[in-house]
């Protein structure tokens, strides 16, 4: 009943943000959440689907494993490669720029491969009919969200570039809403890598987070920007210029992965000092309880309530709270990573699935700016719209993504 009542009160939250509430598509508000219902009931609980997510598990230890090689043989020991030292403390010699988030480029490249080989344009095409079938949407914003499940922020709206001059206020929030509430595929690995030692199979977890999320936000958006779906929804293709080749693809994928690359290493950086910055101006406040205040801890301070009403024991909700409030005020790479370090007790299983759930998107500050500076270049005559509806879908995109952590402490 905790995570009944805590799916109900947030999404009575989106309803009291809505910009109108008398225009709300009530059809595609009940069909989102139904069909995120739905999802997780099959995803979380079927035999086929459970025998996917452990092939998937599986094919990430490969991924993992082949990565591993690449990068010794490129960066010896600090990609992996034996130590040339005797190591004095346990987890030292671990460097994150050369261990594991070479795997973007792998990533990257997989997919280019996939996309020229027709396969992941089969999976969006049938998740795209699923969406247009039960939501009523149009064709242009069920493809946009589709590919959201294995692209990111900038790259799914990229493949869609026509049609989002004549998409409508609502759609468009509504497109950067799904943006906020999922993670791009080159990523899902590299966190499922950093999350195995606490959850097994964390990347099926990340894999049904991202495909029940996107529903949700689908639905949030409707509350809170409403749109009318189109009486007829129309049928768009991608907008992708197919490689000449096989090694083409794989060769245009590792160029296109460079830049996701670098930017997560150096948003990273810039993010955690400026934070740092942040932090250690705020430590000046006298508080008088002892304790020292931080921006983590303030965006902390929200969020306890909601992680108890999405189903994390009252006793846990503080370190849950942190969690989310690193992952809005950094990133959910830096939260990931404060989830895989904590002790063993600081919160229970079904708490650490629970949150990996509620973690798994990029609504962040961070992510917020790049979705805004990347949309509004590719239509400028609509960036003052974007930049306002930006705010709106970091709320609308965390929402979701508690929806989700909400259904996997509640079916899982």
């Amino acid at each position: 009943m905790q995570a009944v009542l805590g799916f109900c009160l947030l999404a009575g939250v989106a309803w009291l943000l809505s910009e109108n509430r008398r225009e709300i598509p009530w059809r595609t508000v009940a069909a989102g959440f139904g069909l995120q219902i739905a999802l997780a009931l099959i995803l979380l609980h079927s035999a086929p689907a459970r025998a996917s997510i452990l092939l998937l598990s599986r094919l990430m230890d490969a991924l993992q494993r082949a990565t591993d090689a690449g990068t010794s043989f490129v960066f010896g020991y600090l990609g992996g490669g034996a130590l040339p030292f005797v190591e004095t403390h346990p987890g030292a010699s671990f460097v994150l720029a050369f261990k594991i988030l070479p795997l973007v480029l792998v990533i990257s490249a997989l997919s280019s491969l996939l996309l020229y080989l027709g396969l992941l344009q089969r999976v969006t095409g049938a998740f795209a009919w699923l969406l247009r079938r039960s939501l009523g949407l149009g064709g242009a914003l069920s493809l946009g969200a589709a590919t959201h499940i294995y692209l990111g922020m900038i790259e799914a709206p990229l493949l869609i570039r026509p049609y989002l001059a004549s998409m409508s206020r609502g759609e468009m929030f509504a497109l950067m809403s799904c943006g906020m509430a999922g993670v791009a595929g080159t990523v899902m690995v590299i966190y499922a890598t950093i999350l195995t030692p606490v959850l097994p199979d964390a990347l099926g977890a990340i894999v049904v987070a991202s495909v029940i999320s996107t529903p949700a936000a689908l639905a949030v958006a409707a509350l809170m920007v409403p749109f009318r779906p189109p009486v007829e929804a129309e049928i768009v293709t991608l907008d992708h210029v197919p490689p000449a080749s096989a090694f083409d693809a794989i060769s245009r994928g590792t160029a296109d992965g460079v830049g996701p690359l670098v930017g997560i290493i150096t948003t990273l950086l810039v993010t955690v000092a400026l934070v740092t910055l942040v932090n250690m101006a705020l430590a000046k406040i006298p508080l008088g309880t002892g304790q020292t205040l931080t921006l983590q801890g303030m965006f902390a301070f929200g969020f306890r309530p909601v992680m108890w009403l999405i189903g994390i024991p009252w006793a846990e909700s503080a370190t849950a709270a942190t969690l989310m409030g690193t992952k809005t005020v950094l990133n959910e790479l830096v939260a990931y990573l404060s989830l895989a370090g904590l002790p063993p007790g600081a919160l229970s299983s079904a708490s650490r699935k629970i949150m990996i759930f509620a973690l798994c998107g990029f609504a962040n500050f961070g992510s917020l700016g790049i979705m805004v500076g990347g949309i509004g270049a590719m239509v400028p005559e609509r960036r003052a719209e974007i930049t306002a509806l930006g705010a709106k879908s970091l709320v609308s995109g965390t929402i979701a993504t508690c929806l989700s952590g909400a259904l996997a402490g509640l079916l899982g």
